[in-house]
C-alpha cells in the first residue's frame, strides 16, 4: 500500500468520466484548481466566499465566490503527510521535514538559527526495538536462518519463522510505548551528561542544551525504530558558546549509557481480570547505532545533506510498509477485505486482544499503526525553525503572488479587513477527474525533477570551473 493504484483508462467507467470531465467548458479552470493542489489526489471541497476591503475606507479592494468554480466548488489539497494516501502532499510534506532537519544542522540566517550549529557536537542515533522472536531476514552471511537466501523484497522478509512463539504482545506493546521510551531516554540523557562533568541536572541548562529531531520509522517486522539527530548547544542565553568539555566523545559515551540504563525501560503490568496473566518490561533492543554527522562533500555516509534526507523519507512513511492498511479499522472483518497479510493481521489481532487490558492504551484506535500512537516527525523547541513556520512562509508567498496577480497594491498589514464564509463540501474525485489528477501529478513530478537534474548539473559545471 505504498502508492495510489494506477487508474485503468480501458475500464468503460473511468473512460466515460474522463471524456465528460475533459469535455466541460470549465475544464481549464478545473486543471488549474488541481495544479495549485500539486495534484492532490484527494483534494478539500470548499464552498463560500470572501471579501477584502480597505479596513479605513470600507472600499471592497477583492471578492471571490465559489459560484462561478466548476461545480460551485474550490478544490484545496489535503495535506496528508502519507505518500499512500496522497503522494502529492507527502512530497511537501517531506520537502518542509527536510529544511527543518537540514536547518538544524547547518544553519539558516532567514530562519534566525545560526550557522554555528555545524561546529557543535552532533550524531546520527538510531534506537531500535528488542526481539520478539527470530525472523525471516537478509544477514551478511547471505543466508536466513531457514536455510534461504531471500531475495530483495521478499513478502517473507520480517515474518517470523514460528508465528506460534513470536511474542506479538510484547511488539504491539513496545510500539504503543515506544514514545514513553524515548522521553524516558532524553531525560536520562541530560543525567548522564550532568553525572559525567560532576555537575547537577538542575544545573545542566546553565551549560549546556539538548537538542533533537526524530522521525519513526517502521521496520518489515512491524516494530518501529526511532531516528534522531542529537545536538549539543550552549546555554540559552548564548546557545553557541560551549564549554570545552562538551564533546563529541561526551555525547556518545552519554548516549550509550542512557539507552541502556534501568531508567529507560517501562514495566506492564500483567491485568488478571482482563484475562492477560503476563506481564512485560519494555526496553529498546541491543542494536545501538551512533555516528557523527559530518559536513557536505566531506567523504563520509553520515552528511548533513544525507540524514536530512534520510529522515525526511521516512517522515512520509507508516505502518503500512508491513501491509497493514493506512487508516483507522472499524472491525477485524476488514482484514479480510483488504487481504492484509498474515503477520500484520496477527498484530492487529495484538491489539484487540489487549485494547480490553489496557484501555487507557487505546491499542485498538490504533491497531492500523500495530499500537504505535503520537506523531511520526518531532522535534526539541530550539532543535531548528517549525513545520507551521515553513507552511506560514509558503501561505505568505502564495499570498504575494496572488495580489500581484490581482493588479491589488501592496498593503500594510492590519490594514484590511477580510470577510469570509467557508463550508466543507466534499472531497476526493470522480473516476475520470482522480485518472486526470494523476497525470498533471505526473508532469509536475516530471518538471520538478529535470529542474532540480539543470540546478545540479550548473551546480557541477561552477565547482569544475578554475
Amino acid at each position: 500500500m505504498s502508492a495510489k493504484p494506477v487508474p485503468d483508462l480501458l475500464d468503460p467507467t473511468i473512460l466515460g468520466d474522463l471524456l465528460r470531465v475533459a469535455s466541460a467548458p470549465d475544464f481549464a479552470r478545473w486543471q488549474d484548481q488541481i495544479r495549485r493542489t500539486g495534484g492532490c489526489a484527494d483534494p478539500i471541497h470548499l464552498r463560500g466566499w470572501a471579501v477584502t476591503r480597505d479596513g479605513a475606507t470600507g472600499e471592497i479592494l477583492h471578492s471571490y465566490s465559489t459560484d462561478t468554480e466548476p461545480g460551485g466548488r474550490l478544490r484545496i489539497a489535503c495535506g496528508n503527510r502519507r505518500a499512500s494516501r496522497c503522494p502529492s502532499c507527502a512530497w511537501l510534506y517531506a520537502g518542509d521535514t527536510f529544511h527543518l532537519i537540514r536547518a538544524g544542522l547547518v544553519g539558516d540566517e532567514n530562519k534566525n538559527i545560526s550557522t554555528a550549529v555545524r561546529n557543535r557536537p552532533r550524531v546520527f542515533l538510531t534506537l531500535t526495538a528488542p526481539s520478539f522472536g527470530p525472523v525471516h531476514n537478509r544477514p551478511s552471511t547471505g543466508r536466513c536462518r531457514c536455510k534461504t537466501h531471500h531475495p530483495d523484497g521478499d513478502p517473507a522478509l520480517g515474518t517470523p519463522l514460528n508465528p506460534h512463539t513470536y511474542d506479538y504482545a510484547a511488539a504491539v506493546l513496545f510500539n504503543n510505548h515506544a514514545g514513553e521510551l524515548w522521553a524516558r531516554f532524553t531525560r536520562r540523557l541530560r543525567r548522564e551528561i550532568a553525572s559525567r562533568v560532576g555537575i547537577t541536572q538542575r544545573e545542566l541548562p546553565d551549560y549546556l542544551q539538548v537538542a533533537f529531531g526524530k522521525v519513526a520509522e517502521f521496520q518489515k517486522r512491524g516494530a518501529v525504530h526511532f531516528h534522531a539527530v542529537i545536538r549539543l548547544d550552549g546555554p540559552k542565553r548564548c546557545p553557541d558558546t560551549l564549554p570545552t568539555w562538551a564533546t563529541l566523545d561526551l555525547l556518545t559515551d552519554a548516549i550509550r549509557a542512557a539507552a541502556t540504563h534501568a531508567y529507560t525501560t517501562v514495566k506492564v503490568p500483567p491485568n488478571d481480570e482482563a484475562g492477560y496473566h503476563i506481564g512485560r518490561e519494555l526496553r529498546w533492543g541491543e542494536q545501538l547505532d551512533i555516528r557523527p554527522i559530518q559536513a557536505f562533500n566531506s567523504g563520509h555516509d553520515i552528511t548533513e545533506q544525507a540524514v536530512a534526507s534520510y529522515v525526511a523519507k521516512y517522515a512520509t512513511k507508516a505502518a503500512e510498509v508491513t501491509g497493514t492498511l493506512d487508516r483507522r479499522i472499524g472491525e477485524l472483518a476488514e482484514l479480510d477485505q483488504h487481504q492484509v497479510p498474515a503477520h500484520a493481521r496477527r498484530l492487529i489481532r495484538a491489539c484487540w486482544d489487549l485494547d480490553k487490558a489496557y484501555p487507557e492504551r487505546r491499542l485498538w484506535d490504533w491497531a492500523h499503526m500495530l499500537g504505535f500512537r503520537g506523531h511520526f516527525s518531532t522535534k526539541s523547541r530550539q532543535y531548528s525553525t517549525t513545520l507551521g513556520a515553513l507552511r506560514q512562509a509558503r501561505a505568505d508567498y502564495r499570498a504575494t503572488q496572488q495580489r500581484q496577480a490581482l493588479g491589488l497594491p501592496e498593503i500594510e498589514p492590519g490594514t484590511v479587513l477580510v470577510l469570509a464564509d467557508w463550508q466543507f463540501a466534499g472531497h476526493g474525485h470522480t473516476p475520470g477527474e482522480s485518472a486526470l489528477a494523476a497525470s498533471i501529478a505526473e508532469g509536475i513530478r516530471i518538471n520538478r525533477e529535470t529542474t532540480r537534474e539543470v540546478q545540479q548539473g550548473r551546480h557541477f559545471e561552477k565547482e569544475e570551473q578554475p
